[in-house]
Formats: C-alpha cells, sequence, structure tokens
C-alpha cells in the first residue's frame, strides 16, 4: 500500500513525522499541540489558547491535504489535566458541527514542549 504525506505550510514538524499521512483514501493526523509555528514555541495563555492553536494548526493541515473538518471522522483529545475539559470542548464545538466526529478524550501524565492538550485526526475523502 503505497503511503503519501503532507506536512502543512510555514511550519515543520518537531521530529521525523509527518502532519498527515494518507492511505487508500484514509488520512491520519499527527497529534497537534498548541505549538505556534513562527515561533517554535507553545502559545501563552492556558487551554484555551492552546486549544485555538491546535485548531488553527489543524486546519492548515487539512487544507493542505485537500480536506476540511467535514471530512473528519474520528479526533482524539490528549489532555494533562482533565478539569481542562470544559474549556477544552468549548473551544472544539467550534471547530465541528453535527453531525459530529467520533471523539475520545485521554488524561495523560504530559505532552511534548509542555502543551495542556494535544489533539488528533482521522479523515477520509
Amino acid at each position: 500500500m503505497p503511503r503519501n504525506a503532507f506536512n502543512a505550510k510555514n511550519t515543520n514538524p518537531v521530529g521525523p513525522y509527518s502532519h498527515v499521512a494518507e492511505s487508500e483514501g484514509l488520512f491520519f493526523f499527527s497529534g497537534q499541540i498548541g505549538l505556534d509555528g513562527t515561533t517554535g514555541k507553545i502559545v501563552p495563555g492556558g487551554i484555551a489558547a492552546e486549544t485555538e492553536q491546535c485548531f488553527k494548526n489543524i486546519t492548515a493541515v487539512l487544507e493542505t491535504a485537500g480536506l476540511s473538518e467535514c471530512d473528519v471522522v474520528k479526533v482524539t483529545v490528549f489532555l494533562t489535566d482533565m478539569a481542562n475539559f470544559p474549556e477544552m470542548n468549548s473551544i472544539y464545538e467550534k471547530y465541528f458541527s453535527k453531525p459530529y466526529p467520533a471523539r475520545s478524550t485521554i488524561g495523560v501524565a504530559s505532552l511534548p514542549l509542555g502543551a495542556l492538550v494535544e489533539i488528533e485526526l482521522t479523515a477520509r475523502r
């Protein structure tokens, strides 16, 4: 099975991975954190600001792959503090509409670069 890979413009992965890999019409997105692509640092402002930046990054990667939020079928959210769920969720619901993609939210001990939230997607064209 061939694999195609895409990276969003004006950003670089912070490791040996692609922002999204596609095979046979399925798109697997690497987790996005609240990283500002121009500074290479996590945006300040806590969970709301980081979640907004995650979605800015996600939108850029979706566009690079020729997709939109309507093509997303599964979302996985990782939080370092489940107490941040309501605030993350209020940002999240602005980016998707009914019928919503399936979603899992997982509490984790830590995330890359000290991020509070990481979001990954699966999409289908």
